[in-house]
């Protein structure tokens, strides 16, 4: 028998009950201080499930706190027997692998409540909340509010319930983040027994049952999980791999069109229409209004789209901006404001699109908002090591491909869900790094939307360049009457365009004219009687 395969000593099994520690670092778990014993020996994964069932299972109960962060321990290197304190922890620590045989509520019906609470609409979630007496339910998105109302319920019924999204360390453990994204002293800690069971993955949302925190510990625990994603957990444990779904071209569009007044939403609908898995890219110089276009793109989706789930990321924004998006978008907004650090850029990147994708693998339409990706490119060329490449204007070639991974992670799904992403890309910045992000991600869309900068000049809003913006198989997107028209407006624009000495008065006429017509359907209506 090798050394790997040896039934851990009694002295490895005391040094292996611990508990959740006093401060866990983000990074990695504090290492365990080894008495004046011999230092545990444990067997690789695969060969533990090769062990004989009885011997198996004696390994897997002393191995069970090994993966975890732990409290260190100070106390007689020369004492042999585990303290009492730690016996009675090891008693109190089996909600790893035990279910609490005293649960009074079954995790069918809280899936069957989130599942009641999501299908509400957030006006509806806020006057549930003022009924219920939750403070400040005015400045929370729909996914907060839904906490606050499982929180409350739960409360009520002698439940002590968290809720928070998923954030996997690189040890194997993780965090409810409840919080959005950020750290918080009311996380929850998430053993990795619990996310091995369960399957959870890195985004997802999560309610379950826990405990404070005892003697010595900062965060609470999780006891036993009740659903993932609004879903009973046993359900989740099916779900796909988002990686592995089809993705198609998008074939449903989504109406922005919501007033006579709001005139950039209507020309988008126009000139470069957004369906449904759409990847697209918002080419904006400074000053051009790409921010209040973001807005009313967040406006219109929430206002005719109630079934999507909208995202809003602000990567290396100024602090007034972020307060303003939180303040007038209907959705769940993620922030990292300028002055933070690189890595907290990254980090809300990277868990709003895991966050994404746990969604759309549920069969959910999800858009995603980001503004901006040169500033995340940025981030991503400080935060990843050097890989002594380097591109013009000081890129290394090796930031570019996570970037490109969330860019690419767009598409309309053949089993069902979407995740569309809108993401604004800086030019003319007289940077050489900003023309080389563009140049990279240019070709990489189906949908581009460019802005003017001689129209934000004038102060003629949206100023969006009509000939250079589009979107591709448009056809799959309007009915063929509109596709027609479109495709006329576009001509005439052209003409235009090729006329006039001014290379702005296209997009004039056309908001002119657009100013004139109550709907879209009136104004190209009117294209045929010459009004443009």
């Amino acid at each position: 028998m090798t050394t790997d395969e040896q039934t851990p000593s009694p002295i490895e099994n005391q040094q292996e009950q611990a508990q959740t520690p006093r401060d866990i670092p983000r990074e990695a778990p504090p290492a365990p201080q080894n008495g004046n014993g011999p230092a545990p020996v444990h067997a690789p994964p695969r060969e533990r499930e090769m062990r004989p069932p009885q011997q198996q299972h004696q390994g897997d109960r002393n191995h069970r706190h090994y993966d975890e962060p732990r409290r260190q321990h100070q106390g007689n290197h020369g004492h042999q027997g585990p303290p009492r304190h730690q016996q009675q922890h090891h008693q109190q620590h089996q909600y790893q692998d035990q279910p609490n045989q005293q649960e009074p509520r079954r995790p069918t019906e809280m899936s069957q409540m989130l599942q009641t609470l999501e299908a509400k609409s957030q006006e509806e979630l806020g006057e549930l909340a003022k009924e219920l007496g939750v403070p400040s339910y005015q400045s929370l998105n729909k996914l907060q509010l839904i906490q606050a109302l499982v929180q409350m319920r739960s409360r009520s019924q002698g439940l002590h319930l968290a809720t928070g999204i998923l954030e996997i360390m690189g040890d194997g453990y993780g965090f409810l983040r409840y919080n959005g994204v950020r750290p918080s002293p009311g996380d929850v800690y998430v053993s990795p027994s619990q996310i091995r069971r369960f399957a959870l993955r890195m985004g997802d949302f999560v309610v379950g049952q826990v405990r404070p925190p005892k003697d010595g510990e900062k965060y609470y625990g999780l006891l036993r999980v009740e659903a993932i994603n609004n879903q009973d957990p046993e359900v989740a444990k099916a779900r796909p791999v988002f990686e592995q779904l089809t993705p198609i071209f998008p074939n449903k569009m989504i109406k922005l069109e919501i007033g006579p007044k709001n005139l950039s939403n209507r020309l988008i609908d126009l000139v470069s229409p957004i369906g449904r898995g759409q990847r697209g890219l918002i080419v904006a110089p400074p000053k051009a209004g790409k921010t209040i276009l973001l807005k009313n793109i967040a406006a219109g989706v929430t206002a005719n789209n109630p079934d999507i789930v909208l995202m809003v990321a602000l990567v290396g924004e100024r602090p007034e901006e972020v307060t303003d998006m939180e303040r007038s978008v209907k959705g769940e907004v993620y922030s990292s404001t300028f002055d933070e650090p690189v890595e907290d850029h990254t980090r809300v990147a990277e868990l709003v699109l895991d966050r994404a994708k746990r969604l759309a693998e549920t069969g959910k339409d999800v858009v995603i908002l980001l503004d901006s990706i040169t500033r995340l490119t940025r981030a991503y060329n400080l935060a990843v090591p050097s890989s002594g490449r380097t591109l013009s204007g000081g890129m290394d070639p090796v930031a570019l491909y996570p970037p490109k991974k969330f860019f690419g992670a767009a598409r309309n799904l053949e089993q069902g869900g979407s995740l569309t992403v809108i993401a604004t890309c800086l030019v003319d910045t007289g940077s050489r790094m900003d023309d080389v992000i563009y140049e990279e991600f240019k070709g990489t869309g189906n949908m581009e939307l460019h802005l003017d900068r001689k129209l934000s000049e004038k102060r003629i809003y949206p100023a969006i360049d009509i000939q250079r913006s589009g979107t591709r198989r448009e056809e799959l997107l309007l009915d063929e009457t509109t596709l027609r028209q479109v495709w006329l407006l576009r001509r005439i624009v052209a003409m235009i365009g090729s006329d006039a000495n001014n290379s702005t008065e296209a997009t004039e006429r056309v908001i002119e004219r657009l100013q004139k017509k109550p709907t879209n359907t009136e104004f190209l209506a009117s294209l045929s009687k010459g009004d443009v």
